[in-house]
């Protein structure tokens, strides 16, 4: 593939509901370009963009792929994004690069949740959009039915760019609506013919749409509609293009990706009306002078580029994939990573068409390439020179709270996972592991449930190691609702230098749980002597990271020492620390020993038609409504206080009830007292583990 120049490339992300088509058109539009000679299937396995083992297997997008596709002299990146929900985080790094969306529909579907998300993220990223309809060739599939529900969700932002043309219960062709002409379908080629007499009302329709849109663009325009007067097609497409960039207008196209029906037309007008990446801001900080640095994908600005996503695959290797920012990257160029504070030599460039690498001399500001071995270089780092070091703001990425135990069925295969967790968390920025060490448990994060089951089979598919799942512990903690005053004698003889100590102690509960225990002591006359304090709260500092009750960590304790003995042959710290810890055990079981259960602040972010139905299972969960607060988009932000352990399966649960429109994030709270049936079968769980692991 030849270099292109910034203003010859457009970066276009796929968006949509899991199964509508992306990777169907995706591959439509390599076939149309000559990037493949015959056009792959989803079912056949043989498609450009799903090309990993887990991919293939399930029959859907799990990784963003980038295919740079050459149309009209331009250059189009197309990034094929997944459409499940679990792999979010895949959507925003290719979010964080386009500069258009073209935002794919099922005819046979029509608008959908994740065609509502795709939406709500094209305006978070500010990016121009337009919708295409596919699976057109379906005889039941309602064109004008997505363009009403689009009208009705989205206004008169919405611009149906065509409308189709079926004979016999098939798609045969289209009519243009700013052109008034149809065409009909032969071979690659589209052949004008007559409107048909169907198609007329809305055409008029739809045509009335989009020159109201073409009116508003400027006063003189505006003027001349109501005057009567027509536009021409040059300025019809100018001002369209104009509104399409400032988002005034949304076209609606259609096609079918499988006949690869309208998929010419669609990158005719990615090319004509989709944004070059000169014309989009971007900013970063000079980090020698602290000042900002406009790279505006200026191609005569000193280099940068940002990595946008990392590809850790055992078998094609290590990529970092890029996006140039500012200036050219040429072959064997030195560049500065300013979060390693570290130069490196880039070595070749290239282009990645799915998992098909090939070499290109240089990339223009605005172009997506690939570097390979780059060594400790993540996703997020900024690539500069060190004469010029600019540092650009990381990505938002979804934060994961989906989390599942995981243990290794090799033990021998720990340190094997572990690596393995390591790369495909550096590839998937939702993904992580956590050693939850307090709980003694293996923990990996995730979106949601899907995403961490495709872990465990790439972990056995393409690292050889496989591990069990099972529901979490919980992080308990342990205290006292009384008070309680005890002894204890510690006194051990067995011939030579024995063991003595003796103290008197108190237990009582305070308000702080953010503090596992207070010392104090009120010995007098040197029943106990100083130099034994030490040990006896060594011994409480010891007893409070496993509790008597359930061997949870204990909080909020106040203990005090006021009386003892001692034996000053026998005497020792060892003997005065173990007298502490017994004294402690005792103590703490007859001061009304409790289990404290972690509570979260929970936000669910839902449609208004889905509040009756949360707010019930929140009931459910032992969840407390603290209020509801109205979003722009017709949503309510219901904020709630949940136990932590309630939550295990809300994930799916969220998006069984609201078709999956729901979002929700929480962070901890405090702690709170259990209930007593809760706290009992935690005890009797606690005592079988133990027992169970005395056995082993």
């Amino acid at each position: 593939m030849k270099v292109y120049t910034t203003d010859k490339i457009r970066n276009v992300v796929l968006l949509g509901h899991g199964g509508c088509g992306k990777t169907t058109l995706a591959e439509a539009m390599c076939y149309l370009s000559g990037v493949t000679s015959r056009m792959g299937k989803v079912e056949d396995k043989n498609t450009v963009s799903d090309f990993t083992k887990e991919e293939q297997k399930r029959g859907i997008s799990i990784r963003t792929s980038l295919i740079p596709l050459e149309w009209q002299d331009c250059k189009i990146n197309v990034l094929d994004t997944p459409g499940y929900f679990d792999f979010i985080g895949e959507v925003e790094e290719a979010m964080s690069v386009a500069d258009a969306a073209i935002i794919v529909i099922s005819g046979k579907a029509g608008v959908e949740a994740g065609t509502e998300r795709a939406w709500d993220l094209c305006e978070r990223f500010n990016l121009p959009r337009m919708f295409f309809v596919t699976d057109m060739d379906i005889d039941s599939a309602s064109y004008r039915q997505i363009v009403e529900d689009l009208e009705a969700d989205y206004g008169k932002k919405i611009a149906p760019f065509n409308l189709p043309i079926r004979e016999d219960e098939k798609l045969v062709g289209y009519v243009n609506v700013i052109q008034e002409k149809a065409f009909k379908w032969e071979g690659k080629n589209a052949v004008e013919c007559p409107v048909p007499d169907y198609s007329q009302e809305y055409l008029e329709q739809y045509r009335d749409i989009l020159m109201e849109a073409v009116a508003e663009t400027s006063e003189d325009f505006m003027d001349r509609y109501f005057s009567g007067e027509t536009f021409s097609e040059s300025e019809i497409r100018a001002a369209v293009r104009t509104s399409i960039l400032d988002g005034t207008i949304v076209p609606v196209e259609m096609g079918s990706g499988l006949t690869s029906y309208g998929v010419h037309v669609l990158m005719d007008d990615i090319v004509k009306y989709m944004p070059a990446p000169e014309n989009r801001k971007m900013n970063g900080i000079n980090m020698k002078t602290n000042e900002i640095f406009e790279a505006n994908f200026d191609f005569s600005k000193p280099k940068s580029a940002f990595i946008f996503k990392t590809i850790v695959d055992p078998f094609i290797g290590r990529y970092s994939l890029i996006k140039v920012r500012s200036g050219v990257f040429k072959t064997d160029d030195v560049v500065y990573d300013s979060t390693l504070d570290s130069e490196m030599k880039i070595g070749k460039l290239y282009i990645m068409q799915g998992n098909s690498t090939s070499e290109v001399p240089e990339l223009h500001a605005g172009d997506l390439g690939a570097l390979a071995k780059l060594g400790d270089a993540k996703t997020g780092d900024t690539l500069s020179t060190k004469a010029n070091p600019i540092q650009y703001s990381k990505m938002d990425i979804s934060t994961p709270y989906t989390y599942i135990r995981y243990n290794a069925k090799n033990k021998g295969d720990i340190d094997k996972i572990a690596q393995a967790m390591a790369k495909i968390a550096s590839e998937d920025p939702t993904f992580k592991a956590v050693n939850d060490a307090e709980n003694h448990q293996l923990l990996m994060y995730g979106i949601g449930d899907l995403q961490l089951d495709v872990v465990k089979s790439m972990l056995s598919s393409e690292y050889n190691v496989d591990i069990e799942t099972e529901k979490p512990k919980v992080a308990f903690r342990e205290t006292i609702r009384k008070s309680s005053d005890v002894e204890y004698k510690y006194k051990k003889q067995s011939g030579g230098h024995g063991q003595y100590g003796h103290v008197k102690m108190r237990f009582s509960p305070i308000d702080d749980l953010s503090s596992q225990y207070v010392f104090e002591q009120e010995v007098v006359g040197g029943s106990v002597p100083k130099n034994y304090f030490p040990a006896v709260e060594k011994g409480l500092q010891e007893s409070v990271q496993k509790g008597p009750l359930a061997a949870y960590p204990v909080v909020g304790v106040k203990a005090v020492l006021y009386d003892g003995s001692y034996h000053p042959v026998d005497s020792s710290e060892m003997a005065f620390k173990t007298a502490s810890r017994q004294a402690f055990k005792k103590g703490f079981l007859e001061a009304g020993p409790v289990l404290l259960e972690p509570i979260v602040t929970l936000h669910v972010t839902i449609p208004d038609a889905y509040t009756g139905d949360v707010m019930g299972d929140l009931n459910k969960r032992r969840g407390r409504v603290l209020g509801m607060n109205p979003i722009a988009g017709g949503k309510q932000v219901v904020d709630a206080e949940v136990p932590q352990m309630e939550l295990f399966d809300y994930c799916t649960v969220l998006r069984s009830m609201t078709g999956g429109r729901g979002d929700y994030a929480y962070e901890f709270a405090r702690y709170e007292q259990a209930p007593a049936n809760i706290q009992s079968a935690e005890v009797e769980a606690r005592a079988e583990e133990a027992a169970e692991d005395s056995e082993d």
